[in-house]
């Protein structure tokens, strides 16, 4: 008996975007040097991020010091390296201020190439239908993914 390889989430031959710049956010890879703008984020928005869609039940956000912040962001740093998962920070137009975040991971359902999921802090409530458009056009044009699981946003 063969164990047949588990399918990449993406191809060998796929370049993974290094950032999105919108004229409202820019996307780049979330890493450890996020760490105090990321967790001045998600830790002054834990109830908006838990009311967003998507993360219903969800066991994160949860209390954390900032060096465990920086443990995980030192985590999805590796998984973007290792291309075992996309994550992204998003900043607002300074490139300096984090507002959110957005998680591109393998799915587990079957036919869904792709579990998505994004967040805003509370300041910024107003572009979470604006991150959920153009991450979802992104997705579709610039990704080798046929099928995926992103929650809809109201106003989207």
């Amino acid at each position: 008996m063969t164990d047949t390889p588990e399918k990449p989430f993406v191809p060998d031959a796929f370049t993974s975007p290094q950032g999105l710049d919108h004229e409202a956010f820019r996307l780049r890879p979330l890493g450890p040097q996020h760490n105090e703008s990321d967790y001045a984020a998600w830790t002054s928005s834990v109830e908006h991020i838990l009311a967003t869609p998507g993360y219903e039940g969800s066991s994160w956000p949860r209390q954390m010091t900032l060096d465990e912040n920086m443990g995980d962001l030192t985590k999805h740093a590796r998984e973007f390296a290792t291309r075992a998962a996309f994550v992204y920070t998003v900043l607002a137009p300074d490139c300096e201020t984090v507002i959110g975040c957005l998680y591109i991971y393998p799915s587990e359902k079957p036919g869904v190439d792709a579990k998505v999921r994004s967040w805003v802090r509370a300041a910024d409530a107003d572009l979470d239908a604006v991150l959920y458009r153009v991450v979802t056009d992104w997705l579709a044009t610039s990704w080798p993914f046929g099928r995926i699981e992103y929650a809809v946003r109201p106003g989207a």
